[in-house]
């Protein structure tokens, strides 16, 4: 396997990491942490039509996903073979959706659900979380049937059901 880093200032005292995985048989994916002025074009518009594909479409939710806080978010993301990304999330830093750092957007392609995909997503995402900003607390806004998904890693319900843009919703943190 070919490991390629990429070392890139972030902060004026300290670099941020991004590690791609390069090779690519058949169901690897290169793996990237970027701050939206990093994206390329392309992939920033793919992985917004892969939100829309999912959270407007599929899940047959009208809400505004473009919500100016993806230029202060880093985004988490897996490519696949065919310059396509099928998983994203994005992390708020502390001090803009909560006082706590925020994971938000969690997605799958349809393509790639069931194959642990989501697992090894949310896995990253926590590593580059704790790597950025060491260990600090994480909230989310959970969909209500997804709670075990976040609590397998250490995620804990911290409010009753809400509705959110229609959807039952619950807030989830892990300290």
């Amino acid at each position: 396997m070919l490991i390629d880093f990429h070392i890139k200032p972030f902060h004026s005292n300290t670099v941020l990491l991004d590690l791609f995985c390069m090779t690519m048989p058949k169901n690897s994916y290169s793996w990237h942490w970027k701050k939206l002025a990093d994206l390329e074009v392309v992939i920033l518009y793919r992985i917004m039509a892969l939100r829309s594909e999912v959270f407007v479409v599929e899940q047959d939710c009208v809400y505004q996903d473009l919500d100016g806080l993806d230029e202060a978010a880093y985004h988490c993301f897996a490519i696949d073979s065919n310059d396509q990304p099928v998983a994203y999330s994005r992390v708020l830093p502390a001090g803009l959706a909560y006082s706590e750092l925020a994971i938000g957007r969690v997605v799958t392609s349809a393509s790639v659900r069931g194959s642990g995909l989501g697992h090894e997503l949310l896995q990253r995402t926590l590593q580059h979380c704790e790597h950025t900003w060491g260990h600090q607390a994480i909230k989310l806004s959970a969909q209500e049937h997804l709670q075990g998904y976040y609590q397998r890693w250490g995620f804990n319900t911290i409010s009753e059901v809400y509705l959110e843009d229609g959807i039952p919703h619950v807030a989830m943190l892990r300290k």
